[in-house]
């Protein structure tokens, strides 16, 4: 993938498994959202293969078992959460129980109250809530995250990794980015390092901490580039 002739990503080969937590993690600017538009189809790659579920990526089957969650999630302001929790699952088949919308809402710890008001009232917070709600109760099976902490504060981070590893005991699959380390660090089975548009590591985040001594997943990060850019 490139922008204007110049390479943003190349060499990047990697495999999820069904049932795992998969963390994409890098600095600002190594093309992990240009990578997740790539993997979703909303860009196209200059060259390899991408398939999801076994099928090519244009297939309608393999889009019609993912659910994205983008980094800058702007719900249609005219919409109350309710509704577009609605619309949400009517998209993808899904049917509507407003008291399981209620049950997930009060496990993220966003107002039920707040679902019957007009999504432009939100705080960031509570539309990333909203949103992650909407993205998890599709009952996909791969979920694709982008920054999905952005704006939480640590309650409301507990609350999303919690409901996300619930997930996981119903075979969900996550693909997520954060620049939150230790939250990745806490749910991921794997981690995969994208660095100078390449990826440099995939495995445990326990791997990489032994690799480099670091006692968390930031340092060990951090250690692993410094290492590569001095190479």
């Amino acid at each position: 993938m490139a922008y204007g002739g110049v390479p943003v990503v190349h060499n990047a080969s990697f495999s999820i498994q069904k049932g795992e937590f998969f963390g994409l993690i890098g600095l600002n600017g190594a093309g992990k959202t240009t990578l997740i538009k790539a993997i979703l189809g909303l860009m196209t790659q200059e060259s390899g293969v991408i398939s999801i579920h076994g099928q090519p990526l244009d297939a309608v089957e393999s889009k019609a078992r993912l659910a994205y969650l983008p980094e800058r999630f702007e719900p249609p302001w005219f919409l109350s959460g309710m509704e577009f929790v609605r619309f949400s699952l009517r998209l993808y088949k899904q049917p509507f129980d407003e008291a399981k919308v209620i049950a997930g809402a009060e496990k993220l710890a966003l107002d039920p109250a707040a679902l019957k008001r007009r999504v432009q009232a939100y705080s960031k917070g509570m539309r990333e809530k909203l949103g992650l709600l909407a993205t998890v109760l599709t009952q996909c099976e791969l979920l694709v995250l982008d920054e999905p902490m952005s704006g939480l504060d640590p309650c409301a981070r507990t609350k999303v990794k919690d409901m996300l590893v619930e997930g996981k005991s119903h075979e969900q699959t996550v693909f997520l980015s954060s620049h939150i380390l230790a939250d990745m660090d806490e749910i991921c089975d794997r981690v995969a390092v994208l660095h100078d548009g390449q990826i440099k590591y995939v495995g445990a985040p326990g791997e990489l901490k032994k690799k480099t001594g670091a006692e968390n997943l930031e340092r060990a990060f951090l250690h692993f580039i410094e290492e590569k850019n001095a190479a």
